[in-house]
């Protein structure tokens, strides 16, 4: 209950209608549309929950971690860090500091982003009343922005919804402050907020929003195109037989705003051309084209009505919709046919599509051109992940277009009154969101097909249970992370911040790997080169000095595993290096062991030296290569 009065309040000076009358009954229905609100939110919480219980890291989440293992977390390395040409100090931040406090565990970034998604959904919900009032239409609205696909994907990757949720949250929010600044006072009502807060608090929020997406950057404009399309409407129901004028009055009313958000923005610009650059790749029209159709036939239509029911994946990618031609069909009957509805039964309700479908097409070919290049997949405009912003706008404007005054006689405005138009609708927007809900519980069981979830647990555990051993470095899995991430895919860097773990470094005594499946197995070391033994033996060692073991042939310069079998008279330290390159310094301990050091060089032998007064050494046959895991073979 306390929810919805809040968000009831938060929407001063909503029209007034036939759904939301003046008096005791008006504040009662008012009241019933805040409590439908309020159970719509909680509902797609549960449903998003559920969704995160059956997820994991993936992918660039661990490039996040592997960074906040690495670089100090409020460092500007760590903050300002360039991430494939994306600049976003504060979803780093955010990244970091749960890294820090609970290091590679999915139910605090779970948590994060259910936070995020709770914050989103009450700034839309906010917008919707603002803009259409406390009105049955309002609710479908609300229930197409928080159950359909298209924000699902962004939603249960990590890293995405870091960018993705504060911009919708941030969108929401400055639109229904650019409204309310710029509409003024309706029905007699008195402003409950100051100009000047309005003006400072969308500020702040645009810029957080910035801080954490880059594409935060198209708040202003959308606000303002939606200020302007309301004071539109406004003046259509007010003087219908009139020019409108809304231009001019949201350019007065709104001066401060937008002064605030482009000073904001030009500041965000100027860093981030600083910061960022652009996307590899040469950048194709015809493919950014393809793209930008392939997201709004296969993505956006289906969406707009609960599609698509049906995802594929290829892993390590994302799963991506693969919509049926049947749902593509309906998809663009139902578009087609709102359109229409709108157009024949609305004033204003022209500029209101022509701003959103130009949005939603404008937004998703800057991110095809950015993020693609003339051999991208098609397939990447199917997962999804670059249209949650598109769902605010569509949800917003379809409260605009049920807030313009109606079109036609009296008896063409009565249609929309009957009880069986209304029962339909409600239906309608029922079989949507159940259609939705399927769509979304089709996604998850795909997002979980992902091997990244069973190795990090492996991983975990191995690395735990083995803290008091030394290990090598390695990578992970190509079906974890490609080694296009390093060296943010090496091991060291994943599980930097576990508190629990063993030392990576140049050397070991007992060789170990992380099998792909995350469990630690024995490794061994390829015979690329070899030695012979020494000369002497335990009780005769024959390197008391700097000795030269010469090798059976010659190395290139590469970063090489030397396999050393010892007997040492006592504890100590030596150095161990391939050739003239840098010395490994490594302990031994008395008597027989092997030992395993990493060194980089290049020549023909290795140069073992004791540091240790009075050690000696006898060494067995040993061979130089790379780390591999037997089992594989």
């Amino acid at each position: 209950m306390a929810l919805s009065t809040a968000l009831l309040r938060s929407a001063p000076g909503t029209d007034v209608s036939d759904t939301d009358v003046a008096g005791p009954a008006g504040w009662s229905r008012r009241r019933t549309i805040g409590v439908a609100v309020a159970v719509l939110i909680v509902a797609q919480l549960v449903l998003r929950s559920w969704v995160a219980a059956r997820g994991d890291f993936y992918w660039d989440d661990l490039v996040l971690i592997g960074r906040a293992g690495s670089d100090p977390i409020g460092s500007w390395a760590f903050l300002g860090h360039n991430h494939d040409g994306h600049f976003m100090p504060a979803a780093f931040a955010v990244a970091g500091i749960a890294t820090v406090l609970a290091p590679l565990s999915w139910p605090v970034a779970a948590a994060t982003l259910l936070v995020g998604q709770l914050i989103a959904s009450l700034a839309v919900a906010r917008m919707l009343l603002v803009v259409a009032g406390a009105r049955v239409a309002t609710l479908a609205a609300l229930a197409f922005y928080l159950f359909t696909p298209l924000t699902v994907p962004s939603f249960a990757w990590w890293a995405s919804g870091l960018n993705t949720l504060p911009l919708q949250a941030a969108m929401a929010w400055v639109v229904a402050d650019a409204i309310l600044l710029c509409r003024g006072p309706r029905d007699g009502a008195r402003p409950t907020t100051r100009p000047r807060t309005i003006v400072l608090r969308s500020a702040i929020i645009c810029a957080v929003a910035l801080a954490f997406f880059e594409k935060s950057a198209l708040i202003l404009p959308i606000a303002f195109a939606a200020a302007i399309l309301c004071v539109r409407l406004t003046q259509l129901a007010q003087r219908p037989d009139e020019p409108t004028r809304a231009l001019p009055v949201v350019l007065r009313r709104g001066r401060a705003l937008r002064c605030a958000l482009l000073g904001v923005t030009a500041v965000w610009a100027v860093v981030f051309g600083l910061v960022a650059r652009p996307g590899a790749g040469e950048h194709s029209l015809g493919q950014t084209a393809r793209l930008t159709w392939r997201a709004i036939d296969s993505g956006v239509v289906p969406g707009i009505v609960g599609g698509p029911w049906t995802w594929d994946r290829w892993i390590p990618s994302p799963p991506f919709a693969v919509p049926t031609t049947g749902w593509i069909v309906i998809g663009w009957i139902v578009v087609l046919g709102l359109v229409g509805v709108g157009l024949w039964a609305r004033r204003g309700a022209g500029a209101i599509v022509v701003v959103a479908a130009g949005y939603v097409v404008l937004a998703q070919a800057l991110v095809s051109w950015n993020r693609s290049s003339t051999d991208t997949a098609l397939e990447l405009s199917q997962t999804l992940r670059y249209l949650p912003d598109a769902a605010v706008v569509l949800a917003l404007a379809a409260a605009l277009v049920v807030s313009a005054p109606p079109r036609g006689t009296e008896r063409t405005r009565r249609v929309f009154d009957r009880r069986p138009v209304r029962i339909g609708v409600a239906a309608g927007m029922v079989a949507v969101t159940v259609s939705a809900v399927v769509s979304t519980v089709a996604f998850t069981e795909r997002w979980h097909e992902g091997p990244t979830s069973s190795y990090l647990a492996n991983a975990r555990a191995a690395l735990t249970a083995n803290a008091d051993t030394p290990m090598f470095d390695q990578a992970v899995p190509l079906e974890v992370l490609l080694p296009v991430a390093y060296p943010n895919n090496m091991i060291s860097r994943v599980f930097a911040r576990l508190p629990n773990r063993p030392q990576f470094g140049d050397w070991t005594d007992r060789l170990q790997v992380l099998s792909p499946t995350g469990t630690m197995t024995p490794g061994a070391v390829t015979r690329t080169r070899s030695f012979a033994g020494g000369s002497g033996a335990c009780d005769r060692p024959e390197i008391t000095a700097r000795t030269a073991l010469p090798l059976d042939g010659p190395l290139i310069g590469w970063r090489w595993t030397v396999q050393i079998p010892y007997c040492a008279t006592s504890d100590g330290t030596i150095t161990v290096s391939v050739g003239n390159g840098a010395p490994v310094t490594a302990p031994v301990r008395a008597g027989l062991h092997p030992l395993y050091v990493q060194a980089s060089g290049t020549g023909t032998d290795i140069v073992v030296r004791p540091l240790t007064a009075g050690l000696a050494l006898h060494v067995s046959a040993g061979q130089v290569g790379q780390v591999f895991d037997p089992a594989l073979f």
